[in-house]
């Protein structure tokens, strides 16, 4: 959350509604004030903050205000105890949310796998994927570790189905060709204890300047690799991802990521996490 508020965004964002206001009548001091900042914090973000530092300044003072508290008591507010448990459990349950089982986790890490993993090499923009997700679905986000631990599942699961897919659309003849030539190699490696370079590597160096002799080692290069007869996209659908001339796209279409939403009030009591207009990042 940013840190910086006019004194106009204060007042459309951090204002307690009536509302607001009756879920505070039985708390008082620290708790009252670290209620109504979790709430409204909740109400922007959709998610809680990390600790008392993501708040910003001038938000703890205009709600310190509001709430007829002193500012300074934002420090004594517990993180760890039972008040803060009761205090998430409420504001969860007023915007229509809950916390995220492991079957939950479970669940987007094979979503990113399946629908993400194989357009989206950046694992930072995995992890706002799942934040996003979670918020559509009206689930609390994982703490920021278990995220990165669930984008990392499901990495691994996207490239190891990705490889076994890649091998299941090669010829036998083609592998027993793969094999060899990684034989070739081994053996290679083996005398020149060190020295010189395989056949893979030669393949990934860089042609260097124009030339006869560099051209003539491309083209070498070229007739060895076709020699292998690969079929003509070996990823199958993921060939767009690993084409050089095809750009990435940093999202699949549909699965675009919306700028987070200030929750407002909807049916049946719960507030819905959209609004018309956002509060930015």
């Amino acid at each position: 959350m940013r840190q910086e508020w006019e004194p106009e965004d204060l007042i459309e964002v951090w204002t307690l509604l009536e509302e607001d206001q009756e879920r505070l009548r039985n708390k008082s001091g620290a708790n009252r004030l670290g209620f109504a900042l979790l709430l409204k914090f909740f109400e922007v973000e959709a998610r809680f903050p990390e600790d008392a530092g993501e708040i910003p300044v001038p938000a703890v003072s205009y709600v310190a205000q509001q709430v007829r508290v002193a500012a300074e008591e934002w420090a004594a507010y517990d993180w760890s105890g039972r008040a803060v448990k009761r205090h998430r459990m409420e504001i969860r349950g007023a915007f229509g949310f809950r916390e995220c089982t492991e079957e939950d986790q479970a669940q987007l890490a094979e979503w990113l796998a399946v629908e993400l993993c194989g357009v989206e090499l950046s694992r930072d923009r995995l992890a706002e994927a799942v934040v996003a997700r979670c918020r559509k679905d009206r689930l609390e986000p994982p703490a920021p570790g278990q995220i990165a631990r669930l984008v990392g599942s499901a990495v691994s699961t996207f490239e190891e189905r990705f490889c076994a897919a890649t091998v299941g659309r090669l010829s036998a003849a083609t592998r027993s060709r793969l094999d060899d030539l990684i034989a070739e190699d081994a053996g290679a490696d083996a005398d020149s204890a060190g020295g010189g370079s395989t056949f893979f590597t030669e393949l990934k160096t860089d042609p260097g300047a124009l030339g006869l002799d560099s051209l003539l080692a491309e083209v070498n290069k070229l007739q060895r690799v076709r020699g292998l007869q690969l079929p003509p996209e070996p990823a199958g659908p993921f060939s767009a991802v690993l084409d050089p001339r095809e750009p990435l796209r940093p999202i699949r279409a549909g699965h675009e990521f919306l700028p987070r939403p200030r929750c407002r009030r909807g049916g049946h009591g719960a507030r819905s996490p959209h609004r018309a207009r956002y509060s930015g990042w």
